[in-house]
C-alpha cells in the first residue's frame, strides 16, 4: 500500500488511482482475504480434522519446521490450494457477481431478456448444481485433487468463477489468492488449532452483500 501511494505522490498525473482508492482497494481485499480464512478455519474444524491435519502435515514436509511459509512455497502445496478453492466454492466472499446490462434482445435458456434489462448473475448457486459437482453441498477439497483438479479459479472454468469471469472479473485476483493462500498457510504453519469444545460451529451466513458468518469462532 506504501509502495502504491507513494506513485500517486511522485507521478500523480499518470498514476490512474488515488490514494484513497488505493486504500480502499487494499483494505477490501485483506478483508474478503480474511473472509475466506475464517470459512476455511470453520470448515476444518467442523468434522475435518483430518483435513487440517492433512495440510500441516503437507506444510511441515514441503516447507519444514525451521522457517515460515513464503510465496514461492504455495505452489509447492496443491492440498492447501484445494481446501482453498473448495472454500471458495462453497462460501465465496460475495454470492453476486457485479450486475451487467443487457446490450441487445437475446434468449436464455427459454427466457426473453430485453435490451438493458439488468443482469446479476448468482454463482453461488452455479458453484453448488448438483449436475456439475458431486455432493454439492459438502467440504470435498480432494475433488480439486481429482475429478476437478483442472479447474481454474481465474474464470476459465463457468462452473466456478469465485473471482468472477471474462473482462469484468475481479482485479485484484492475483493479490486476493497471493494473500489468502499465504496467510493460510502461514496460520495453520505456525500454530496448533483445534476446538474448544465438541459443540459443532455455527455455520449460518450473514444476510448481505460479502458470504460472512454470522459468528466468528
Amino acid at each position: 500500500m506504501d509502495v502504491m501511494i507513494s506513485r500517486v505522490e511522485e507521478d500523480g498525473q499518470h498514476f490512474s488511482y488515488d490514494a484513497d482508492t488505493v486504500i480502499k482497494a487494499t483494505c477490501l481485499n485483506m478483508v474478503l482475504a480474511t473472509i475466506t480464512m475464517a470459512w476455511a478455519l470453520s470448515l476444518l474444524l467442523n468434522n475435518h480434522q483430518d483435513v487440517l491435519e492433512n495440510a500441516q502435515l503437507e506444510l511441515d514436509e514441503k516447507v519444514g519446521r525451521s522457517r515460515q511459509v513464503k510465496e514461492s512455497d504455495v505452489k509447492n502445496l496443491p492440498y492447501l490450494q484445494a481446501i482453498v478453492k473448495e472454500t471458495l466454492r462453497l462460501y465465496p466472499a460475495a454470492p453476486l457477481l457485479v450486475p451487467h446490462e443487457s446490450i441487445e434482445d437475446c434468449t436464455a435458456a427459454g427466457y426473453h431478456i430485453s435490451k438493458g434489462t439488468r443482469l446479476i448473475v448468482n454463482f453461488q448457486k452455479l458453484q453448488k448444481d448438483s449436475v456439475v459437482w458431486e455432493g454439492p453441498c459438502e467440504f470435498r477439497s480432494e475433488r480439486f485433487l481429482t475429478s476437478q483438479k483442472d479447474f481454474d479459479v481465474r474464470g476459465q472454468s463457468p462452473q466456478f468463477i469465485p473471482f468472477g469471469n471474462g473482462r469484468r472479473m475481479c482485479p485484484a485476483i492475483s493479490f486476493a489468492l497471493q494473500m489468502i493462500h499465504l496467510t493460510f498457510a502461514n496460520f495453520l504453519h505456525g500454530f496448533k488449532i483445534e476446538r474448544s469444545s465438541d459443540e459443532p460451529l455455527d455455520m449460518e451466513e450473514s444476510v448481505g452483500l460479502t458470504s460472512l458468518r454470522m459468528l466468528i469462532f
